[in-house]
């Protein structure tokens, strides 16, 4: 793995193509695809906690068996290209995705999916088939970076302050833990313990004071080598979120609206997509009407990590919990909303793979396994036929979302994954196709 997670592209091709090439000449043995599948895995791009590259988690899902894998990055689309070539190239059926925060006056008052930030949603767009931003969507794209990068400069400069004389550079510290130069939170994290390590004398009981906890805690926080997870969140928690030293109130300004972020989706051929947390926030608790106004403004998929919603220790927050997920499947299916589920590997302790096995899923789990398929139908149709969801050709034939998100759906079930499905339908599928004529041909004889 550690030269499919190298920064360099061409090691990382290069690792892949070996790979392949002794799956394909029967040296390398791999499982059959199953029916089980992660379309949420942040990668290296944005911040992924085992630091898998697109290329490193095609592979995993070839090497594990998953049947279905879709990256999902913060504020970029740098791995988009890298992902899907990847999973033609081996074999999976694959999809990509971006995240960010986008704000919302109508909830003005309300928390939604970002802890602590009224008015704040987690939002996506999925199903993109290029890194390459069209002309159109360019400003919005470059609006997502630089939002980014003024908040983290101005954490960074609260932090600094308050830690000295443990600091950080952002340009020689932190921007160098990441191939693109899309820094997150994550990254500044490990970059303030690295600096602490090499700059002062105790660094457990630097920290100690620093996030008022004893040493003793800290050095069973921090592990052997003095950056585990457990300390790198408790510092995140500490430091960065609502309350601390480097927590700044989100505004309008500070993120775009909602309207921007599926402008740019819908210029790039994706899908505008909800994004769901637990049912606990005074937002989700009014979903109904968040859905519903989401909807208006062009959501057509909804976002679920299912294991915060059910692997859950207190058996009476597992219930509610449990009741909120079945609750949020059914009212997503009766508004045609396909569910995108998947772990986002963006956390240390996030599963690489969801439980599909566990009895609580075993309502809601065809649900996912349905809707990766259409999120891959969509995909590959509209990286090689250019006829995919928001196509004039759907539009014109598919104008329900119901037969939309069925033809999609059944394109997902019928056409293989890698080169195989490419040519599936360069060989027999063409713009003057009604979608009934494009399933048949897929279905050959």
């Amino acid at each position: 793995m550690e030269q499919l997670n190298d920064f360099d592209p061409g090691k990382r091709q290069q690792a892949l193509a070996a790979l392949a090439g002794m799956v394909e000449a029967g040296t390398l043995p791999v499982p059959p695809a199953g029916d089980v599948a992660n379309m949420h895995c942040h990668t290296f791009f944005s911040y992924n906690a085992y630091g898998y590259s697109p290329s490193a988690l095609a592979w995993l899902a070839r090497q594990e068996g998953y049947g279905l894998m879709g990256i999902v990055d913060f504020d970029v689309l740098d791995g988009v290209d890298e992902f899907l070539d990847a999973c033609e190239l081996i074999g999976v059926r694959g999809s990509a995705g971006i995240e960010t925060r986008a704000y919302m006056p109508e909830f003005a008052t309300r928390e939604i999916n970002s802890p602590g930030e009224p008015g704040v949603a987690y939002h996506m767009g999925i199903g993109f088939v290029s890194s390459a931003i069209p002309a159109e969507a360019a400003p919005i794209a470059a609006g997502f970076r630089q939002r980014a990068r003024q908040r983290n400069l101005g954490v960074a400069a609260r932090i600094n302050a308050y830690l000295d004389p443990v600091t950080i550079d952002y340009e020689q510290d932190v921007l160098p833990l990441t191939p693109g130069g899309n820094a997150t939170e994550r990254h500044m994290v490990v970059a303030y313990i690295r600096a602490a390590q090499a700059s002062v004398a105790d660094p457990a009981a630097f920290w100690a004071e620093k996030l008022d906890l004893s040493r003793e805690k800290v050095i069973a926080l921090a592990g052997e080598n003095g950056d585990a997870p457990d300390l790198q969140n408790a510092i995140r928690k500490k430091l960065m979120k609502q309350g601390g030293v480097g927590y700044v109130p989100p505004g309008p300004e500070a993120f775009p609206t909602i309207e921007q972020f599926h402008r740019f989706i819908e210029a790039c051929g994706a899908l505008p997509c909800a994004a769901w947390l637990d049912g606990a926030s005074a937002g989700e608790q009014a979903i109904e009407e968040y859905l519903d106004l989401l909807i208006e403004k062009g959501a057509v998929a909804l976002n679920i990590v299912p294991d915060r919603n059910w692997n859950i220790s207190d058996p009476l927050l597992k219930k509610t919990k449990v009741e909120n997920l079945y609750r949020v499947v059914e009212l997503a299916q009766a508004r045609d909303l396909p569910i995108n589920a998947g772990t986002e590997m963006n956390s240390y302790g996030n599963k690489l793979i969801d439980d599909f096995d566990a009895p609580e899923l075993a309502p809601v789990r065809q649900a996912f396994i349905d809707g990766a398929y259409f999120i891959y139908g969509h995909t590959v149709m509209q990286r090689v036929a250019g006829l995919g969801y928001q196509s004039a050709w759907a539009k014109e034939h598919l104008p329900a979302r119901r037969g939309r998100n069925g033809f999609y759906t059944q394109v997902g079930y019928a056409v293989p994954p890698g080169e195989t499905g490419r040519q599936v339908i360069e060989a027999g599928v063409t713009v003057d196709m009604t979608p009934a004529e494009v399933l048949a041909q897929l279905a050959g004889p």
